[in-house]
């Protein structure tokens, strides 16, 4: 599965415990991450700075659904079992 364009749910729902540029503590779930822009696009995509776990986030359509909103949902979803 490709990502959507402007979705933006995985930088939104998951927690991030790894530094951030912008943020040096990570971020919580459900906190916007400062590199996602005002299209829901990451600032870091495709640079050295980009956190590993963003780097190896593959798109799914498991986790990913058909809309952003499910996106959302099942990546908050995962974040409650997981921790």
């Amino acid at each position: 599965m490709q990502c959507r364009m402007g979705c933006g749910a995985c930088c939104i729902a998951p927690s991030i415990s790894s530094r951030i540029p912008g943020m040096p503590d990570g971020k919580l779930a459900g906190e916007r991450c400062v590199q996602l822009n005002e299209h829901n696009l990451c600032r870091l995509f495709g640079q050295p700075e980009r956190p590993t776990v963003c780097l190896q986030f593959t798109a799914d359509t498991a986790v990913c659904g058909e809309t952003t909103q499910q996106a959302l949902v099942n990546l908050m979803e995962l974040e409650v079992v997981t921790n």
